[in-house]
């Protein structure tokens, strides 16, 4: 007989893979930033990532926020846009990559304790071994022989991961304003990280370099695919999903950035590397099964309300569909 876990674990599924195409596919903003774009441009690329894909995102939806939501969806796009992109451009230029693809697998760690304070779940010691798991595989799969530390540049990275884990938190805490689809919420955030950007890549870059065919095809990828489309995939899924199993899924992204290393640029995976790829993986799935004999975790009452008291979880709503036909 089926357990109700197992049950919850597959009604989760068709959402926990919708989600996981977003990490997926950031996976290949390395390959297409090293390979496609002009040099020593990374902010413009991300600003060209988040802010026309926020642009075309509030032309197509006209859903403006109300209230408290103006602040709410600027703290949110600069936590998990705005803030974030020079963090990572400050980890990345100071420290080899694996080092800060490594300093960043911690996001889920700190989402599980984040989640204690902001959310006011249980502490998990089930999630945080896992999260642990991910970072040491992440590590194995990245870092190399030439690993080096440098202060600011770990500061920075550490820095990334917590602004990361802070801002999925506070969205998974805040929900999504009533009235307001995915494709607007998505687009909100985009744009207020854009426009955090803006400032910040032009004092640090100077003015933007130029675009030919090559550059234009990998700036259309960067906003239309790993910004407009998987940001609206991602948030969807932080609000339905578990926020500690969402935030696991991001280790997806620096397992497909060394995949497409070995594939494309002839990197080369040794033994380690493959150990480290299956603690990741197991870590990633580990992380969307609900702990043995408990109901998925961020259903009831409190899932309800994280998502603006809109939309109940998979579990309270099944629940409720079930308890009405007995009635009858």
């Amino acid at each position: 007989m089926t357990s109700p876990a197992a049950r919850a674990a597959r009604g989760n599924l068709p959402r926990t893979l919708l989600t996981a195409l977003a990490p997926l596919t950031w996976g290949t903003v390395y390959v297409v930033t090293t390979e496609l774009l002009p040099p020593g441009h990374p902010l413009f690329a991300g600003l060209l990532r988040a802010l026309p894909a926020g642009l075309i995102a509030l032309a197509l939806t006209r859903t403006p926020p109300r209230g408290a939501w103006w602040g709410r969806v600027a703290v949110l796009g600069t936590l998990n846009i705005g803030a974030l992109f020079p963090l990572l451009f400050i980890a990345a230029e100071r420290l080899p990559g694996g080092v800060a693809a490594t300093l960043t697998a911690a996001m889920p760690l700190m989402v599980t304790l984040l989640a204690v304070t902001v959310l006011g779940e249980k502490l998990s010691a089930r999630r945080l071994t896992w999260g642990v798991i991910g970072v040491v595989g992440i590590g194995l799969v990245v870092l190399g022989p030439a690993a080096a530390l440098d202060g600011l540049g770990i500061a920075a990275g550490l820095a990334a991961a917590a602004t990361l884990a802070l801002g999925v938190t506070l969205t998974k805490r805040w929900g999504r304003p009533a009235g307001m689809g995915p494709t607007a919420f998505a687009g909100w955030q985009l744009t207020a990280g854009g426009l955090f950007l803006l400032p910040v890549t032009f004092f640090v870059e100077g003015p933007p370099p130029a675009i030919g065919a090559t550059a234009a095809l990998g700036y259309l990828w960067l906003c239309l695919v790993c910004g407009l489309a998987t940001f609206v995939l991602w948030f969807q899924g932080i609000g339905r999903l578990p926020v500690t199993s969402a935030a696991l899924l991001g280790l997806l992204s620096p397992l497909v950035a060394a995949l497409l290393g070995a594939v494309l640029l002839g990197q080369t995976l040794g033994p380690v590397q493959l150990v480290g790829f299956g603690l990741a993986l197991a870590a990633i799935v580990a992380g969307q099964l609900p702990a043995p004999g408990r109901p998925t975790a961020g259903s009831g009452r409190r899932a309800g309300q994280s998502c603006g008291g809109r939309e109940p979880s998979w579990w309270s709503a099944t629940f409720r569909a079930s308890s009405t036909s007995r009635r009858r």
